[in-house]
């Protein structure tokens, strides 16, 4: 499944507009009119030396604009710390978010923090809060707040037992009957996630917001038209509301058979 967090609310704060000016084409609008036009200007360059720029111009013009991924360095946690502590009101702290209206982000790799936090930039996943939060970060920022997301611990939770059984055999084995794959083939046997392949981890998310997002899936949301994107619709329009409850609340218990892991699932 795509997204570990999957949610109702998002987060807070500004935005950011950007306005981009043209040029050249006045000119012309200007002459259409029938209004006099200013004689153009001689140019100081030789016919010849005109000639042999005219091809080297188109080259340039052709080349492709660099990617800021390319120019971003890996991210720094102890940067990303500072310019996470607004994220800290919703996601908590150390990404371990106390209300379960939101996603936890502790232990969720870098690639796939700044993949959302771009797809929240760009509008391709739609949320008014979350589009105001990233709108001011640069492709570096958002690498330094997955990399210290990603260096956080997550803290399991626990699944409901009347649902483990049902829950389980979706995560691991899908059913093949309803075309549904096993989550853990994307998300790992004990929800890891596949950084590589930007899947999230999954393990010890909160119920409500795994299940909030997989029936908006359901409903027809998605977060781009990617193929990348569409996984995850394709997925959940085959889960019924049981099936959704289930694995869910399976998800929320799953994490790492460790030992520090079970006693902080461990109930007090």
């Amino acid at each position: 499944m795509s997204f570990r967090p999957a949610g109702s609310r998002p987060v807070a704060v500004s935005a950011v507009a950007f306005v981009l000016a043209l040029a050249a084409g006045g000119v012309l609008a200007h002459g259409a009119t029938g209004q006099a036009k200013a004689p153009a200007p001689a140019s100081s360059t030789p016919p010849a030396a005109a000639a042999s720029a005219a091809p080297a111009a188109a080259a340039a013009s052709a080349m492709p604009v660099a990617d800021a991924h390319a120019e971003a360095k890996p991210g720094d946690a102890k940067a990303g710390q500072g310019k996470a502590a607004a994220c800290g009101a919703c996601h908590g702290m150390d990404g371990n978010s106390a209300d379960p209206q939101y996603p936890k982000l502790a232990g969720q790799s870098e690639q796939y923090i700044v993949r959302q936090l771009e797809s929240f930039k760009s509008g391709q996943r739609q949320n008014p809060i979350m589009l105001g939060m990233a709108s001011p970060l640069s492709v570096q920022d958002m690498h330094d707040i997955g990399a210290y997301f990603a260096s956080q611990k997550p803290l399991p939770g626990v699944a409901d037992q009347a649902l483990v059984a049902e829950g389980e055999k979706l995560y691991r084995e899908g059913d093949t009957k309803r075309g549904i794959p096993a989550c853990m083939a994307c998300h790992s046997i004990d929800g890891s996630g596949n950084p590589g392949a930007m899947y999230p981890h999954l393990g010890g998310q909160h119920a409500q917001y795994v299940e909030a997002q997989l029936k908006a899936w359901h409903d027809g949301a998605s977060w781009g038209t990617d193929a990348h994107a569409q996984i995850m619709p394709a997925i959940a329009q085959k889960l019924d509301a049981h099936d959704i409850a289930a694995v869910a609340s399976y998800i929320e218990g799953l994490h790492a058979a460790t030992p520090d892991a079970a006693s902080a699932a461990a109930p007090k």
